[in-house]
């Protein structure tokens, strides 16, 4: 005999209690050559998870783009093939990655192969070589992606939004063009790798299955002969908005168009930043939200439209994107605005927030919850001057946020009159439609 199921709208439980943000056992100590060094411990697996955040400042983008590519190509007593290999006989690897903030090396191996990880560490950052052979062949294919990068949409509109967003300050651009890296030889690079490369204002995360101060003691031991008395270069404050005509990119023959809209935000130490990342989530920044309710399950205009807050050392914004059809980018826009001036002049209803409130408290958990994951959000936040405990009083603001103080951030930061806005599109046929909505400026792609 087979059971029949009766379907029908039924209403969700409710939801658990949240728990308690526990801290990872954690210690941290600056080394004598201005290495700073913290160590968390976290046994879920014999594993150990390594960050090194550098602070690279303004350089010469094709350079840097080019240094992360190749500093782990080889060294005075290493090639690149044997790097490799010792890093695999204890199950490790590194990788390397460069933006307008940082230069980063990251790795992951069993926790008994951490000394012999510390020591190739060592080797690549006091004696990287850049041998001409993967020089070139690295050259190639970064030259490779960032042709690949400039034919796609989205890398289009992102790299108009931040020009248009950031101006002459070094965020306006973040990609070399293929010429600038074309030009990049080795001596640049070990000559750059001297002047950026050093530990002063460094951070070395470390999180795995291992007592934080053992941990220290063995980075101390391996890294305390990196010296460096290289150049520190310091970033200039972020611009403030400037709201102005929307800046319509054309891109004929488009059959989407990608919507980029830019809003003032704060650093995560800002009294208003959790008030504010709750205003951003009941606007955009999950699946539940107004945005996406409205022009993906409503109105069928873009699959995947999200907000975010974007933390750099400079500065913070709050950018929204989403692609849509090229017949629906004035009506796009146009919801859009609506809901950013909705939740800018009337209050949220206190489900939606507490909604909201679940969904970060929840996801400010599951970051935690790996190895990874609280290996990167301990080096992204010791990156901005902050430690772990910063966790405990941010999820604790969060809990706290009421229906007024989303009100108020949502009005001081959210209003569409505040906003940036870019459009990537065939100008030919949105723009009319465009400019009944707003003043537009055309430029080509």
């Amino acid at each position: 005999m087979t059971a029949t199921v009766e379907t029908g709208t039924r209403p969700l439980p409710p939801l658990g209690p949240n728990r308690k943000l526990k801290l990872p056992k954690q210690a941290e100590r600056t080394l004598a050559n201005g290495l700073t060094v913290i160590a968390v411990r976290r046994p879920a697996v014999p594993l150990v998870e390594l960050r090194l955040w550098m602070p690279f400042g303004r350089t010469h983008l094709a350079r840097g783009a080019m240094l992360a590519e190749t500093i782990l190509s080889g060294t005075e007593t290493h090639t690149a093939t044997q790097i490799a290999a010792e890093l695999q006989k204890v199950g490790g690897g590194l990788s390397a990655g460069v933006d307008p903030d940082r230069l980063m090396l990251s790795g992951a191996g069993l926790v008994t192969g951490l000394d012999r990880m510390l020591e190739i560490l060592a080797d690549v950052l006091t004696g990287a070589t850049y041998p001409g052979d993967w020089v070139e062949t690295e050259r190639d294919r970064l030259v490779d992606r960032i042709q690949v990068a400039q034919s796609q949409p989205a890398h289009l509109a992102r790299t108009a939004l931040l020009k248009r967003i950031y101006g002459k300050h070094p965020y306006a651009i973040q990609t070399p063009e293929p010429g600038q890296v074309r030009a990049v030889r080795p001596p640049v690079l070990r000559t750059l790798h001297a002047e950026r490369v050093h530990p002063a204002g460094a951070v070395l995360v470390l999180v795995g299955d291992m007592q934080p101060e053992r941990a220290l003691d063995a980075a101390e031991r391996v890294l305390a002969g990196w010296n460096g008395d290289g150049h520190t270069a310091e970033l200039p404050p972020a611009p403030p908005l400037e709201p102005g005509p929307l800046l319509l990119v054309d891109r004929p023959g488009s059959v989407q168009s990608s919507l980029r809209i830019a809003l003032p935000a704060i650093p995560r130490t800002h009294p208003d930043h959790a008030a504010l990342q709750l205003a951003n989530l009941v606007f955009g920044g999950y699946f539940s939200s107004r945005w996406v309710e409205n022009i993906r399950e409503d109105k069928g205009y873009t699959y995947g439209p999200h907000s975010l807050v974007e933390h750099s050392v400079a500065g913070s914004v709050l950018v929204a994107a989403a692609e849509v059809a090229t017949e629906v980018t004035a009506p796009a826009l146009l919801e859009t605005t609506y809901e950013l001036g909705r939740l800018a002049s009337l209050r949220v209803k206190p489900e939606e927030l507490e909604q909201a409130r679940q969904y970060a408290l929840g996801t400010l958990q599951l970051g935690m919850s790996t190895q990874a994951g609280l290996a990167s959000l301990t080096s992204a936040y010791a990156g901005n001057g902050l430690r772990l405990d910063f966790l405990a009083e941010h999820a604790a603001r969060l809990a706290k946020a009421t229906v007024d103080d989303v009100a108020e951030v949502a009005a001081r930061y959210l209003a569409p009159a505040k906003a940036v806005i870019v459009v990537l599109g065939d100008a030919e046929r949105v723009a009319g439609p465009l400019s009944a909505l707003t003043p537009v400026r055309t430029e080509p792609a």
